[in-house]
């Protein structure tokens, strides 16, 4: 963070747009500011191209005039209803907005709007820092005005509501989203007050629709570290609510002196990994994710201790709830999260025993193009404590990645597919799609991926033919 004088300020929106907002105003004679995140990132030395200003008095004037004097490269956008405008220029866009109080019913995070002064439009701001306002009026050219001392809970790296928190998250709950996301993006620590605030109105979240939780989690997985926000989603009871699939990972069974290691935490640890090695949302999903069955799978086994056993599979029946209750796309991203949750264990299998080509050739076939992104998570998934046994693990992985490297190369798509199809097996024996033409497919093809024959047509018919004589099939051209 850099501490800006007015003078500072001033240099920093000596740019044309700023110049002719100032030149708007004055023009109507309103006071206009520069507010919220656009400020804030001046002191964090952060980039934003999303400009927001207040107007005290019509917004939509204000921004009417700013597009008159830009000319025909300028668009305004004016919604009427909620008194606001936007006016795009080149590659920026400037929301005009009139300085306005709020009050809210106990049911709806609607507020009913009515004119009112800056101080006014200060009070209802979320959060502090984002209570930061900058005057563009030529007169006052680049003056703060910061009622809350946002400017020193930013040095001090604290995340605070303006007004008293209860009243804050009560009247819009998707705040406490919104206070954990900016915790999490920008490495800050939650005011106590504030985060007791989120403890007593958790419950108030579930007002707040799957589209807008999911845009603020979503916020939460790009950062370096998300662990952080999950964190505090957990301890201030959002997380049960929202999640509670992951919120129950967070237990440690103690029986006959065998415990089994926190799982909560665990993933939270792997989702912190991928991060370090990829920035794609779904696989970060996936990370999340991969361990959500475990405790519908968890037994307890006299010899071997608690055991998971099928977790990945279970998991993964999970994924289509949480993704449609978080309103999260039910498409290829789905699938993709999907895959990723039950293959997680495939690889760490394979690492374990002898590597062999028919288990690499069946992992790739399953995980098809995105085999790099779930070495990735298994990968991640390698939390261990004990430094032997995780350095053996990873070099077995390595020896797994040398397989895959070398199979590719060999052209394992064109080698994975038998050369006898479904098509021509229905012509053979008269049959329609059905259950017995799977059958037949994947036993050649298993057969392929086994190395029990070559990917020939000769070998291949012979084997179809035996297998469809224990079915009680019967060729058509015989």
């Amino acid at each position: 963070m850099r501490l800006l004088t007015d003078a500072d300020l001033a240099q920093l929106l000596d740019k044309e747009i700023f110049h002719k907002i100032s030149d708007a105003a004055d023009s109507l004679g309103v006071e206009c500011y520069v507010v919220g995140g656009y400020v804030r990132d001046l002191f964090l030395e952060r980039p934003s191209n999303d400009i927001d200003v207040v107007v005290v008095g019509s917004g939509i004037e204000v921004a009417d005039a700013l597009r008159k004097s830009l000319g025909r490269k300028a668009h305004i956008s004016v919604f009427r209803n909620f008194g606001t405008a936007q006016v795009k220029y080149k590659d920026i866009e400037v929301e005009f907005v009139g300085a306005r109080k709020e009050s809210y019913s106990h049911d709806s995070r609607k507020p009913v709007v009515e004119d009112g002064t800056l101080e006014d439009d200060q009070n209802r701001r979320d959060f502090t820092i984002n209570a930061l306002a900058v005057c563009l009026n030529k007169h006052r050219f680049g003056e703060l005005v910061d009622p809350f001392g946002g400017i020193d809970d930013m040095y001090d790296g604290i995340i605070r509501t303006p007004l008293d928190p209860d009243i804050t998250f009560s009247d819009d709950p998707l705040r406490m989203l919104r206070c954990i996301r900016f915790a999490t993006q920008l490495n800050f620590f939650i005011d106590d007050d504030t985060f007791a605030a989120l403890e007593r109105n958790a419950e108030r979240i579930r007002i707040i629709s799957g589209e807008r939780i999911q845009e603020e989690l979503n916020k939460i997985m790009m950062t370096p570290t998300p662990s952080k926000g999950f964190v505090d989603l957990q301890r201030s009871g959002l997380l049960q609510i929202i999640i509670p699939e992951l919120n129950v990972l967070d237990i440690v069974e103690k029986r006959n002196g065998r415990a089994h290691k926190n799982n909560f935490y665990h993933t939270l640890e792997v989702l912190d990994n991928v991060c370090r090695t990829s920035d794609n949302l779904w696989l970060r999903w996936g990370a999340l994710m991969h361990d959500i069955g475990k405790p519908r799978s968890k037994r307890w086994d006299n010899s071997a201790g608690w055991t998971f056993h099928n977790h990945n599979f279970i998991g993964a029946k999970m994924v289509p709830d949480i993704f449609r209750r978080l309103k999260l796309p039910m498409d290829a991203k789905m699938k993709y999260v999907q895959k990723m949750v039950d293959l997680h264990m495939r690889p760490i299998v394979i690492a374990d025993e002898e590597v062999t080509d028919s288990a690499v050739r069946r992992l790739l076939n399953d995980a098809g193009d995105d085999i790099d992104d779930l070495m990735k998570l298994c990968e991640a998934d390698i939390t261990s404590k004990n430094q032997v046994r995780k350095k053996c693990f990873l070099e077995n992985f390595r020896m797994v990645r040398e397989k895959i490297t070398d199979l590719k190369e060999k052209d394992y798509k064109r080698l994975l597919q038998p050369c006898i199809d479904g098509n021509e097996i229905m012509e053979m024996f008269n049959l329609k799609p059905s259950r017995e033409v799977g059958d037949l497919k994947q036993a050649l093809k298993d057969a392929v991926l086994d190395n029990k024959v070559p990917n020939e047509r000769e070998p291949l018919m012979r084997l179809l033919m035996e297998k469809a004589k224990k079915m009680g099939l019967k060729c058509g051209n015989s």
